[in-house]
């Protein structure tokens, strides 16, 4: 990857933004929970992802403080992760939305999803 640093300015933003987030399937994750997909096995089901893949980058955005991770059992089964975007992770919003708009607009073949809904206004 790479790096973030600038040689004028110290570290330059767009570069340490895209070491944590300009993976495919971390952009796509976030997407998924933007749409609704809080459970690993859902998410796992919706990006055909491997799942050593996809436990990683939940790890990294969790590391990160974009997701929360909290554990749930359902009766008669072992416990499992739940993901919930943080305001940090929520702010990342208008990002997914740019690129959605800008694949529908730039990209012959792609179709409009859902859109990424707005996080909740603060105050």
């Amino acid at each position: 990857m790479a790096s973030a640093e600038n040689h004028t300015n110290g570290t330059c933003p767009i570069a340490a933004s895209l070491e944590l987030l300009g993976e495919k399937w971390t952009l796509l994750i976030l997407r998924d929970l933007y749409l609704g997909h809080t459970k690993f096995n859902e998410i796992e089901h919706s990006l055909g992802c491997p799942r050593n893949l996809l436990s990683t980058r939940l790890r990294k955005l969790t590391e990160a403080g974009i997701l929360t991770k909290e554990e749930y059992k359902e009766q008669g089964s072992r416990t499992r992760a739940a993901y919930a975007l943080t305001p940090k992770g929520h702010d990342l919003a208008p990002i997914l939305e740019a690129l959605q708009n800008w694949g529908i607009k730039h990209v012959p073949g792609t179709q409009q999803n859902p859109p990424v809904p707005h996080p909740p206004a603060k105050g």
